[in-house]
């Protein structure tokens, strides 16, 4: 990670470690009135995860210095944490066809035969179905589940079945979107660091000038509300661009090249367009694509997650940035949380934990794009 990214992060964005930066999930960033025991870092860590409350930033000693039960990321990630039981845990994504949700299949069933468990993953028949995803929930849990992973839908509409799983003392583990209450953990990324480092990056790029389109996910969803949050932060401390456009592509590769394609039709938008700034990988491919169609050059794009077709987009030198979101080693991570409160019942040592984060240099640029798809990689 580039030192003036960072130094522009640690002075401005820092400043929204406990401001609303989560969107329409309604979730808030206190934990105050709740029966809580300190950790060493002063941090308030809840001993009873049923009354956690999500947090939308991660700490900078959670992302810097906390000691992980893992060594390394994406496919080299490894533990030395092994179950001391036949545990069963399921990893239950939001839809089975988005690249980020198969690299949590992956991960967990890696970790699955690292720790020596049972993970079965799962996703809705009816892709993104909130509805479903509770059913699911609901379902296993009677059936000798010892735990969750999930990255559900909606915050809101998960939240009766996680309050049900911690009445049963099941732990839940929430990556990208969180209930707003009683996950016994958060991993994944810091969505708003997500956002704002890649915009950061791409308006660097630009020379600070031009206009730029904001390609968001879909509308209400925290982690991505979080992420266009990150997005419009950085550009706003350039005076020199402006957002001209920001409409939802739904995380969709043929949404963001039709919406893409429609914006490029507007005169306003088209002429003096520098900056597009995605909040996943699939809509920053799409938008190139459009880009590509209507001969426009010279516009820096961005995008999120780190995903195969994203890397060779950076290497082809159509894709200025991406970020390692590594689903892989983030479900990895969870489930080794898990598996150690299972145990013994060793709790994180903080409710947000964020995977990757700024000790593993989670941009990937044309510098650095053959490094990340020989070591870093998430994907096969």
């Amino acid at each position: 990670m580039k030192k003036r990214i960072l130094a522009a992060l640690l002075t401005g964005a820092v400043l929204c470690l406990m401001a609303a930066c989560s969107g329409g999930s309604g979730a808030e960033n206190t934990s105050a009135g709740l029966d809580l025991a300190e950790s060493s870092t002063g941090e308030k860590v809840n001993e009873d995860f049923s009354k956690n409350v999500n947090t939308n930033r991660a700490s900078a000693y959670a992302k810097n210095e906390l000691k992980l039960p893992v060594e390394g990321i994406g496919r080299g990630i490894s533990t030395g944490v092994k179950a001391d039981k036949k545990y069963k845990i399921v990893v239950m994504t939001r839809n089975s066809t988005n690249p980020y949700m198969l690299g949590m299949w992956a991960g967990g069933q890696k970790a699955g035969k690292d720790l020596g468990i049972e993970v079965q993953t799962l996703a809705p028949s009816s892709q993104d179905s909130i509805e479903e995803q509770v059913s699911i929930m609901e379902s296993l849990m009677g059936q000798g589940v010892d735990g969750f992973v999930i990255h559900p839908s909606d915050s809101k509409g998960i939240q009766p079945v996680v309050n049900t799983a911690n009445e049963k003392g099941i732990p839940v583990v929430a990556i990208g979107t969180a209930p707003e209450t009683g996950a016994f953990m958060r991993s994944g990324v810091d969505y708003y660091e997500t956002g704002y480092l890649v915009a950061k990056e791409l308006c660097e790029a630009a020379g600070g000038k031009g206009k730029a389109i904001i390609l968001e996910g879909p509308a209400g969803v925290q982690n991505m509300e979080e992420r266009k949050k990150g997005i419009e932060d950085a550009i706003a401390e350039y005076p020199d661009m402006k957002i001209v456009a920001s409409q939802t592509a739904n995380c969709k590769r043929t949404e963001g090249m039709s919406v893409m394609e429609n914006l490029l039709e507007r005169k306003d938008v088209a002429e003096g367009l520098s900056v597009v700034a995605c909040c996943n990988d699939e809509m920053a491919i799409g938008a190139i694509q459009a880009l590509k169609q209507k001969k426009v050059e010279g516009v820096f794009v961005g995008g999120e997650d780190g995903s195969k077709d994203a890397a060779a987009a950076v290497k082809d030198g159509d894709l200025y940035v991406t970020y390692n979101t590594d689903p892989y080693g983030s479900t990895y991570l969870a489930v080794a949380y898990i598996v150690q409160y299972l145990n013994n019942g060793t709790l994180p040592e903080e409710y947000f934990i964020p995977f990757p984060s700024e000790r593993h240099q989670p941009l990937i640029t044309k510098e650095n794009v053959q490094e990340y798809i020989d070591q870093y990689r998430w994907f096969e």
